[in-house]
This record gives structure tokens, sequence and C-alpha cells, in this order.
């Protein structure tokens, strides 16, 4: 397979896949090593595509009927799992974190998720690898993007992070 027929492929797998598809599933398909595919990913997006790479894969967006807002929020590791599942529980996804780092500007870290089940594998995954959520940079401040099925469903996600104490409305909260 020619290399530009192998990024046509990898366009109709994105196009069609409901999950995000990883460079090693990629490179297994095509017989390639994950190295070319994420050259390939890299070419593709050059070309203009909008293929967003997340911690479990590539993925391309094409729901324009979600709503697509960003939350702020403030709060330390250990309420992590609750926000979250306080989004994905009103069926949104968390696409997203952003933080404003000092000196950095704004670092953005891809999320993709949809499900308590999404939420646990970060959060394990996180614990796994020692590493530290973004937001521990900045004190626990961060954004969310979220995609939700209605204006509706945005509100009450609101409303569970207001419960939980973790909606950031600035220096006085």
């Amino acid at each position: 397979m020619e290399a530009e027929e192998r990024r046509l492929a990898i366009l109709r797998i994105l196009n069609h896949a409901e999950r995000p598809v990883s460079a090693a599933v990629f490179a297994s398909e095509f017989g390639v090593s994950r190295q070319i595919i994420v050259g390939d990913i890299a070419l593709l997006r050059a070309s203009g595509r909008e293929i967003t790479a997340t911690p479990r894969g590539y993925r391309i967006f094409r729901d324009s009927s979600r709503v697509v807002k960003q939350v702020a929020c403030r709060h330390g590791e250990d309420k992590t799992r609750a926000e979250l599942y306080a989004i994905v529980d009103e069926g949104c996804t968390v696409r997203d974190v952003i933080i404003e780092h000092p000196i950095y500007g704004q670092l953005t870290g891809q999320l993709e998720l949809s499900s308590r089940h999404d939420v646990d594998e970060f959060i394990s995954d996180s614990r796994n690898t020692d590493a530290k959520p973004l937001s521990m940079l900045t004190e626990g401040i961060h954004l969310h993007t979220i995609l939700c099925p209605d204006s509706a469903s945005y509100e009450r996600v609101l409303e569970k992070l207001a419960t939980l104490g973790v909606l950031y409305e600035g220096a006085g909260s």
C-alpha cells in the first residue's frame, strides 16, 4: 500500500470510528511502524484535516449538533473523579482540560471522556503513571470544554458542579 493510499484509508477509518483509534492499531492494520502513522497523521493535519489526538487515539469530530461550552473549575486532585462524573452523567463529553501556565501560556490536554468507565480509566492511568493533572500546575484552576446533547444538560452540569463546590468564579471564590 502506498503512503497516500494509507492516509486515505486512515481518514476512512476515522470518519466511521465511534471511538478514538490508536496509532498502534493503525500500524498493525497497515503493517507499518507506529512512527509512520504519527507522520501520516501529521501530514493529514497539515493538509487541513481536523484530526484530534486523545489519550486513547485519534479521532475526527463530526457532531455539530451538540452544545459546546467551557466551564471553569477549581479543586484539588481529590475531587477530580466527582467533577468528571458530574459532567459525563448528564450525557456530556469532556473534550479537554485547559490551564493558563505562567510561562507557556495556554496548555490543553485532550481527554475525550464520555462515560464513568472513561473517567475511571483516566484516573487509573494518572495513578499508575504517577502523573498529576494539569490543574495541579495552577492551584487547581482549569477549564473544560464540554460537549452536551442540549442546553438543559449543560445547565444540569453547572448545578452539579456548583453543588460539589468546584465551579470557579474568580478571586473571591
